[in-house]
């Protein structure tokens, strides 16, 4: 057996297509949605993926309003200017990005945010909202995972689906996303025992856990479907001294050996991540002008 590769490059990309054609369409009612981004400090990564953010936001035609704080800012600073884009009007979102620097507590600004105005789904009332079945702002990554999932199997109840990972990001929201579908969901970690056992019971097995290739193809259930979450930069001599390349949490070529259908690192989760920000954006701007969210399926 070789597997499907669930590309996320290709779904983002339709995915923005269709969000660029219904902010083209809101546009023609007066409306443009904003979303408001902003890093504190100089951290290389966040910068990559702050830039990267703006410019989809550009786009899809949305409004990108950036704000790059120095690594002194202190959290009264950052607090302040967090107050006043909830109360801005052309912002429809806000995003902070992580990590924040030592001075300012994380948890803090998040929920200083708007949850209304929350497109990262971090805020604990949209937390709550997701445990209890309620609509409201879902993480972006879980989103992601959920739909390329559903992009290989649109029915997933009744499933056997396995989270390596329990962080409030990644871990926790899609282990709730996955029960909304009505799988049997097990939330695994450091701690479980016999993971290797606990992986290959799963229909569906998302890997978070941040390590290199942890998940081995012996641990996947023959025919499961493989969402692989980790992004790892790892030395890679046959490329040259002092060379790296980036690998997932799963060994993909064992990997793709034996599940049905795999998500590659680089390519796979990643670039949903973005899109579904440009979905939440989307959707935080008809909710504030009482609209209806378009279709974008």
């Amino acid at each position: 057996m070789s597997a499907t590769i669930i590309d996320g490059k290709a779904y983002a990309a339709g995915l923005r297509s269709r969000i660029t054609d219904a902010v083209r369409d809101l546009g023609q009612r007066g409306v443009r949605p904003g979303l408001a981004v902003i890093l504190v400090g100089e951290d290389p990564a966040s910068q990559i993926y702050v830039r990267n953010k703006a410019k989809l936001t550009v786009e899809v035609g949305m409004a990108s309003f950036e704000h790059v704080l120095p690594a002194s800012t202190t959290e009264a600073e950052l607090l302040a200017l967090v107050a006043k884009l909830n109360g801005d009007p052309t912002v429809d979102g806000i995003l902070v990005q992580l990590p924040l620097p030592r001075q300012i507590d994380a948890q803090k600004v998040i929920e200083a945010i708007d949850p209304a105005k929350d497109v990262d789904g971090f805020h604990p009332i949209n937390a709550g909202r997701l445990m209890t079945g309620v609509p409201g702002f879902v993480s972006c990554t879980p989103l992601g995972c959920l739909l390329l999932v559903r992009s290989v199997r649109r029915d997933l109840a009744g499933l056997d689906a396995v989270v390596v990972g329990r962080s409030n990001i990644v871990g926790k929201p899609m282990a709730q996303l996955l029960l909304s579908q009505s799988c049997t969901v097990t939330t695994a970690h450091s701690k479980t025992r016999d993971l290797r056992e606990v992986c290959r019971r799963a229909d569906i097995l998302v890997a978070a856990v941040g390590r290199p290739e942890m998940v081995r193809g012996d641990w996947i259930k023959p025919g499961a479907i493989v969402i692989d979450v980790g992004i790892n930069r790892v030395p890679n001599p046959a490329a040259g001294e002092g060379k790296t390349k980036v690998v997932g949490d799963v060994a993909y070529d064992e990997a793709f050996k034996v599940a049905s259908a795999i998500t590659p690192v680089p390519g796979g989760v990643g670039p949903m991540t973005i899109a579904c920000l440009l979905r939440n954006t989307l959707e935080a701007a008809c909710l504030r002008r009482g609209l209806a969210m378009p279709a974008l399926h």
